[in-house]
Order: C-alpha cells, then structure tokens, then sequence
C-alpha cells in the first residue's frame, strides 16, 4: 500500500513538474491582451483582409514609440483599432473621460478619452507610412474603438461618438465586406485606379508586417501575452540547444508536441529568417527543429508590467518575435 501510495506522489509530481501550469499562466493579471487578438480574429472573419496586432509605431514628435492595439487593412481601406476591455456601467464626463462603475469594483475608474487615443494612434500611423514611403489618399485610414466586453453597459448609448463601437454592436457585427462597421470608409477609391489601388495594399501590408510591435507569446486555453522577450531558463544542454533562438535570426517557433517518457520533451519547429527590412526583396527563411524539456522556462516581460514573468514550453503554443 505504501509502496503504491510513494509511486502515486512521484507521479503527481512529474505531472506537476511538466504539464502543469503552475507557473505565470495562471497569474496573468488581466484578460485585455486575449480580448485584442480575439477581436482581430473575429474581423479577419468577418471582412477579410490582414490584422497587424500589438504594433509599436515611432513617434517622431515625442522621439518614443506609440502603442497600436491594431490595423485592420483590406482592400481599399486600413482602420486603426484600439480595443478597451472596460466592464461595469461606463460614462463619459464632461471633458471627454470615461468613468467605469460597478463590477466588484472598489471605486470608479477614470480612463482618458479612448476616441482621442485612437486618433492620435492613427495620426502618427499615417506620419510612419509617409515616412517609409506611402502617402495614402484622404480617407482611406479611419479609427475605430471596440468595446468588446460583454460585462460593458451604459445607459445612454446615444452619448458615445460614431467612432465607438458598443458591446451590442461588436456582437451584432455581420460579414458583410460593403458596411465595414456602418461605413469605416466613404469612396476613398472612387475612381481610382486598380493599379493605384493595388500598389498601396501592397506597399501597406509590407510596411506594417516589418513594423516594430511587441514580442508575442501563444498560450494554452486561448491566452496572449504580448511584452518582451528575454531569456530561456532551464537545464544547460537545453539553453545551448535554444541558443541560435535569437531575435536578429529567428522570428518563430511553435511548440509541436510535447511527449513523455521518464521525462517531458517538447520538440519546437523554429523559423529562421533573414531579418533585413530595409528593402522590399524577397526574405530567406528555414524551418528547423529543436527538441527539449517541457519544464525549459521562457522568461517574459509582459507590456505594461514590471513583473517579470516565467512560461514553461508546455503551456506555451507559440511566440513569435519582432525583428
């Protein structure tokens, strides 16, 4: 009886060890980050085209960069997006800032006018595409804010500005690519050319793909984190078999399965790639494979914290890393 009862912990605690999520997935702090890539996958759904998330656009005005939650960019149009994870009863006050009420909340919480917010991010989006070479034509980019949250209510709807797009809407949303949420663009192609057309969506998507955005990190249950990427902790011979996962070479990795034998391994798949931007050419890139431990650690450091997070790969899907 004992001997099956000291089996039973030893077993418990190599499933503990290897497969559990025991570490930081469990203590992600909020569900913002989920709810910004579950909103760009709802709109690739709905209307096609190409979302840029988690993008980090220079501001040459204040010589920092500015935080993009996304870009939403089909043919013909590009939206800025900025997704507010707010609950509880929202209203806007007097001089334009939003107050969230209720939901366990201990007091009110006051935010800056996420309208005013979305538009300097377009803003300074559009000064970053001029820079790099792409003058868009009068309306073709917009800004839109998503309030995705179904704990979100207000009591007057009316209230918030055309640019806001309440819970009740976001849910009602249909796949039809002509409406583009009640008219994000009005004929900025009319008339133009296919070619013209053409060019700039390709310019566009090239741009916004080598764009600076934060690191990402893929979790189990449909979690995101974005943040930094800093360093694998673990066993010695697996930090020497991840060392070429490095951001100047690597841009992905996804963790393909995980087995168990006496010990977990996962076996990544690693894209490498030539991370030189600087022209439109063709970019080399080879997938290659790694196998090591399940319990090797990723240390991350999520946007918008100073805690230092750990992911073990077994929790992980995958992390892609911006160049």
């Amino acid at each position: 009886m004992w001997v099956e009862i000291l089996c039973g912990l030893i077993a418990y605690k190599l499933f503990r060890c290897f497969f559990s999520d025991s570490d930081d997935v469990l203590e992600l702090e909020s569900s913002d980050t989920t709810a910004l890539f579950n909103v760009a996958n709802r709109l690739e759904k709905l209307y096609g085209g190409k979302v840029y998330a988690g993008l980090r656009i220079p501001d040459a005005d204040t010589g920092s960069r500015q935080n993009v939650d996304m870009v939403l960019v089909t043919k013909g149009e590009a939206v800025v997006i900025s997704v507010k994870n707010f609950s509880g009863l929202v209203s806007i006050t007097g001089d334009g800032s939003w107050v969230c009420e209720g939901h366990g909340k201990h007091k009110p919480e006051h935010h800056p006018d996420p309208v005013e917010e979305a538009k300097k991010q377009a803003s300074v989006l559009e000064s970053y595409l001029e820079q790099r070479g792409v003058a868009l034509p009068e309306g073709y980019l917009s800004y839109k804010v998503v309030l995705p949250n179904p704990k979100f209510w207000t009591i007057h709807p009316s209230n918030f500005p055309s640019e806001v797009i309440t819970h009740d809407q976001w849910v009602q949303l249909k796949p039809e690519p002509k409406s583009m949420l009640s008219g994000w663009i009005k004929g900025a192609f009319r008339g133009a050319k296919k070619e013209m057309q053409e060019s700039i969506h390709e310019k566009l998507n090239f741009i916004l793909s080598t764009a600076p955005m934060w690191d990402r990190l893929e979790l189990k249950g449909n979690k995101y984190v974005l943040g930094e990427f800093l360093e694998f902790k673990g066993k010695q011979e697996d930090i020497t078999a991840l060392r070429g996962i490095k951001r100047s070479k690597v841009s992905q990795f996804i963790v393909q399965k995980t087995s168990m034998f006496g010990l977990a391994h996962s076996k990544l798949q690693v894209l490498y790639s030539a991370r030189d931007y600087r022209s439109e050419g063709t970019s080399t890139s080879e997938w290659n494979e790694a196998t090591v431990r399940s319990s090797t650690e990723v240390v991350f450091q999520p946007e918008n914290s100073r805690k230092v997070r750990k992911f073990k790969l077994s929790s992980i899907i995958s992390m892609s890393l911006s160049a």
